[in-house]
């Protein structure tokens, strides 16, 4: 189990992490959630020892993690936000080099180069040079290079950014074999739906600040509403706004309006409303609640701005 007790870290210009406590189970897929600048760096870069904390500690399995302590460290795989690969050589030859830093007895450290590139589907490509690999191949080697040491828990810091959808979804894939085989998993990201679809437990981080924590069920229970409902933006229902906003919360978008129901308001008020003014069903869409809803409804902004 990874604990975070009452995390400080601040830099000469802004205050990264204030007071962020969190707990972590074991085999978890852990998701931390939260606009670009909101901390999650500085916390992974805390959580992997690269940075010390200004207050409090970071124990995983009950020892405290410093800098100066390798044997908890070899225990953390990171997989950073930008890649970290040598484009001039090979994949076999970057898992080589990457292996060496951990002191790896050679036939072992053979197998799991061979192991590893087979898991992420490179051990066809493995004699080609990085630099002749797509940004998803060069996500997925570096996911390799992260596992060779067999740790416990790996960290992913964005690392779908800069990819394809096919490529992305072959990342999910891959993470989530990792995670049913047993390793830990925590994994920032600034697209809802990734934490959506991957984490069975999610901290929603902004400005340094964890403002929401827990399943996806339990953050979606603290939205005041059941729903948000699309209408779209034309001549019918601009000149008709009127009749939605006294029902709830009506937020401009550039292509549509959000329209949050007021706590209990029964949405056959809502289709009455429809009907009174004349304004066609077909300019309406039902949304079930989503973590972008809840972080506007928390911070008062999206999650992406």
């Amino acid at each position: 189990m990874i604990q975070i007790n009452n995390i400080t870290k601040s830099f000469p210009s802004v205050t990264a992490l204030n007071n962020v406590s969190l707990e972590i189970q074991d085999n978890a897929f852990y998701g931390l959630l939260g606009p670009n600048g909101a901390g999650k760096t500085t916390l992974m870069n805390l959580l992997i020892g690269y940075l010390q904390p200004d207050k409090g500690e970071v124990l995983i399995g009950g020892e405290r993690l410093t800098r100066d302590n390798l044997s908890i460290r070899k225990k953390i795989g990171y997989v950073p936000q930008s890649i970290a690969l040598y484009d001039d050589v090979s994949a076999q030859a970057n898992l080589e080099i990457f292996g060496s830093f951990f002191e790896i007895e050679k036939n072992t450290l053979k197998e799991r180069i061979n192991a590893q590139l087979n898991t992420v589907g490179l051990y066809e490509r493995r004699k080609d040079a990085v630099k002749t690999y797509s940004g998803g191949m060069k996500r997925r080697l570096n996911i390799a290079a992260s596992m060779l040491h067999d740790p416990v828990c790996l960290l992913c810091d964005e690392p779908t950014v800069g990819v394809d959808p096919q490529s992305r979804n072959a990342i999910f894939d891959l993470l989530e074999k990792l995670n049913s085989n047993g390793k830990t998993i925590i994994y920032t990201t600034h697209y809802m739906e990734e934490a959506e679809r991957l984490c069975d437990r999610i901290a929603i981080i902004d400005s340094g600040v964890i403002i929401a924590e827990g399943t996806l069920a339990t953050l979606l229970e603290q939205l005041p509403f059941d729903e948000t409902i699309s209408i779209a933006k034309n001549r019918e229902t601009t000149s008709r706004l009127e009749a939605f906003k006294e029902l709830g919360n009506l937020i401009e978008h550039d292509e549509l309006y959000e329209f949050e129901p007021a706590h209990g308001m029964q949405l056959s008020i809502f289709f009455q409303q429809l009907e009174r003014h004349n304004i066609s069903y077909r300019s309406i869409e039902m949304r079930k609640p989503t973590l972008e809803a809840l972080f506007l409804h928390l911070t008062g902004r999206k999650l992406r701005d």
